[in-house]
This record gives structure tokens, C-alpha cells and sequence, in this order.
């Protein structure tokens, strides 16, 4: 694994700015930047192309033994998703509003129908699930709908269980999920590209109860997260970060976090990546204040969603190790991202990051961008993607 080596003297000396840290697109008021022409990439492991049947299906490189189709198609800006019980896979959506139940009831891993369960919302990006209700994530409101199984194409209405975030929208969209605490994890970004907002609901992961009550803060100077899982052993919260803009293609890289516990800080907005003091607002500051990422990843690669693969699948080596989903850049030099990555520890607890499915840019041009991971009962991995309106299904059938 080549990990991105960063110093505060590479910073200090950068006199080129114009990369995105996020794979969505800011307002206006960050315009005017320059591009720096290195483009870097944390890439090691080969990966082997798999014919398809599907001439864009066809494009995803993988690794022997895996195969990629469509679990479902025409699902609009498709975003975060949860899985039911019963098999019902849930979807937020971000720029289109909409939340979708996609079932599969005869378990052959393709959707029998997209139904749509509720529209004109304000970015529902995320959703979560607890006790049949399922939990949607606004930008400054957290509704439930309750026993939504059973009424997919009636749902009821919903109630609202806390309605007092911020109604910023840059960074305001959200990655939801319950945790093994039972309590409910909300990020609020910051709502800006770099700034220091006294706030502290701003630029942090928050938990409440169920039904909204006791909201706290558990970990800030956290930038922009929109995805993270717990450790299937040691129940310890690990998630991706968005690194700033305005600091050329190569620096910051997004980041692969880990909180054990409540009251850490990650940096944002003195410190980037565990070493690199922000040039506005790092004077006076000690990188060795903040905790470090567990892992440097792609510089802009718009890091997303993340999960832990749990499922008997996928050869053993695959076990309790994190899939990520790259969204991809949009003002870099050279592009980086649009695919899956995986993250992977050895026994001695040494990390690499390595491509996993990739293919969704060609030639410098994209045709997807994935967004999130979900892992199936039976071990098969799913990817939503929001500019291919599409939700990929990833298995293998190799040799263990």
C-alpha cells in the first residue's frame, strides 16, 4: 500500500490551490482556484477486469472470482441505503428529494419493484432502521416512519423526532445509523469549505435516543462525514472524513477514522490528516492535539460511505474488513475516486488502502459515481450510485 506522505513544510512551500475535498460540488463562493498538475493516487493492488453482459457493467475491474449486476435500476440520485429485515433494501436520495423501498421477495438479488415512499423532502439523504421503523435524515430534521414493511406503497404518515439541526446546506446532507449503544448517530458538517464556528453542534457526530431526546456530542472536528459502521468485535465507531478544498490536487487526503470513545476531536479545522496545520487557521495549534486518521485515503476522492463486511461469501481475507465508497472528485486535475476501495489489516494491525471495483471513470470521464456500501444476508455486496441512478450487486463465486 503507498500511503500519501504529508508535511507541514510540503504545505507551507504549496503555492497552488484547487481541488475539492468532497465529491459535491460548493457554491460559488469558492471560485477562483488554480489546479495543481500532480495528481496522486493511492492505488497498489492490480485488479482484473470481469466481462459483463452490460456494456457499462462491463467497465468494472475486479478481483478474480467476483462478478458485478444490477440489483436495481432507474433509482433516481440513489444515495445511502439500509437493509430490512425482511430483504426490503431503503434509499435516500439527496438532490431529488425521494426515499425508495426497493423488495426482493423471491430472493434472486435483483429488486422486484422501486417504490417510492415519500418525496419532496429536503436532501434525505440518509436512513436507518429500528424496530420496522424507518429513520430519515433531512437537513435539519429526522422523521420516522413507523412499521413501514407492512405499507410500502401506503406509508404512514411521519412523525418527527427532532427538528433543531442546522439548516445550512453546504455539508448538511446525513449519514445516519444506530449504533450498538442503541442510540441514534447524527453528523452535522461544517457549513463552509474551512471555518472555525464556536457552535459545537457544527462539524461533529452527535447521538440521541430513538425519539430524539438526550442529544450529545460525541466526536468533533469532524469536517463532513457521510458514512461510517462500527467494529464488528470491538464496537468502536470508525468513519470517513472529507478533507478541505483550496489546497491544491494532493493535499489534504480524506480520512479513515477511529473513536473508541466519546469526547475526541479529529483536527477540523487546525489540523488536516494528523499532520497538516491549516494555513488560516492551524497558527498556535499542535497537530499532536487531534487524534490522527487510522488512514490517509485518496486526496478529493469524495470518501463516503463505508462498511465492515461481516458476510461468509467472500474469501476469509475479506473478513471484518471495511469497503468504502470513492464518489470521486470534481475540480482536480486529474480526476481520483469513482469506484470501491477496501481497507485491510493484517495481523500485526498494519493497514492498506487497495481498489476493489473500478471502472466508473474512463478516460477521464465519468459514468457513475458510487456513493454507498451495503452488505446482503447472503454475503453479496451492494453500491448505490447517484449519477447512474443505479444499485450495483457485487458477489463472488471463485475458489475460497
Amino acid at each position: 500500500m503507498k500511503s500519501l506522505k504529508m508535511s507541514i513544510v510540503a504545505l507551507a512551500m504549496l503555492g497552488v490551490v484547487g481541488c475539492s475535498s468532497n465529491s459535491e460540488k460548493p457554491g460559488a463562493d469558492q471560485e477562483g482556484e488554480v489546479t495543481s498538475k500532480a495528481p496522486q493516487d493511492t492505488t497498489s493492488e492490480e485488479v482484473t477486469e470481469q466481462p459483463a453482459q452490460d456494456p457499462d457493467l462491463s467497465k468494472i475491474s475486479l478481483p478474480d472470482g467476483f462478478k458485478i449486476s444490477y440489483f436495481a435500476q432507474k433509482v433516481e440520485n440513489a444515495r445511502s441505503m439500509v437493509l430490512g429485515p425482511d430483504g426490503t433494501l431503503y434509499v435516500g436520495s439527496r438532490d431529488k428529494g425521494n426515499v425508495y423501498a426497493l423488495p426482493d421477495k423471491n430472493k434472486d438479488g435483483r429488486a422486484d419493484e422501486v417504490i417510492t415512499i415519500a418525496t419532496g423532502l429536503k436532501m434525505p439523504n440518509g436512513v436507518a432502521l429500528r424496530n420496522g421503523a424507518l429513520y430519515v435524515a433531512e437537513i435539519s430534521r429526522i422523521s420516522r416512519y413507523d412499521n413501514i414493511a407492512a405499507n410500502l406503497k401506503n406509508p404512514p404518515k411521519p412523525v418527527v423526532v427532532y427538528d433543531k439541526f442546522p439548516t445550512e446546506e453546504h455539508h448538511g446532507w446525513k449519514y445516519i445509523a444506530f449504533g450498538p449503544d442503541d442510540k441514534l448517530y447524527v453528523p452535522v458538517g461544517a457549513p463552509c469549505n474551512i471555518c472555525d464556528r464556536k457552535e459545537s453542534v457544527y462539524a461533529a457526530i452527535h447521538r440521541m435516543n430513538p425519539d430524539g431526546s438526550g442529544l450529545e456530542v460525541f466526536a468533533s472536528g469532524v469536517r463532513n462525514t457521510v458514512g461510517f459502521d462500527w467494529h464488528p468485535e470491538t464496537k468502536e465507531l470508525w468513519f470517513t472524513d472529507n478533507g478541505r478544498d483550496l489546497m491544491g490536487d494532493n493535499l489534504p487526503p480524506d480520512e479513515l477514522n477511529r473513536a473508541p470513545r466519546k469526547g475526541m476531536h479529529f483536527g477540523y479545522p487546525f489540523c488536516h490528516a494528523g499532520e497538516i496545520l491549516d494555513p488560516e487557521f492551524g497558527k498556535g495549534k499542535n497537530c499532536a492535539a487531534y487524534t490522527p486518521p487510522v488512514q490517509k485515503l485518496n486526496p478529493h476522492g469524495g470518501t463516503l460511505g463505508m462498511e465492515f463486511y461481516t458476510g461468509n461469501m467472500f474469501p476469509e481475507n475479506y473478513k471484518n474488513q471495511i469497503f468504502i465508497a470513492e464518489h470521486g472528485s470534481w475540480n482536480r486535475t486529474e480526476k481520483i475516486g469513482y469506484r470501491v476501495s477496501l481497507y485491510r489489516e493484517n495481523a500485526q494491525g498494519k493497514g492498506s488502502f487497495v481498489p476493489f471495483a473500478a471502472g466508473w471513470l474512463q478516460e477521464g470521464k465519468e459514468w457513475g459515481r458510487p456513493v454507498d456500501v451495503e452488505m446482503m444476508p447472503d454475503g453479496s455486496l451492494l453500491v448505490s450510485d447517484d449519477m447512474n441512478n443505479a444499485i450495483y450487486r457485487i458477489t463472488y463465486a471463485g475458489r475460497k
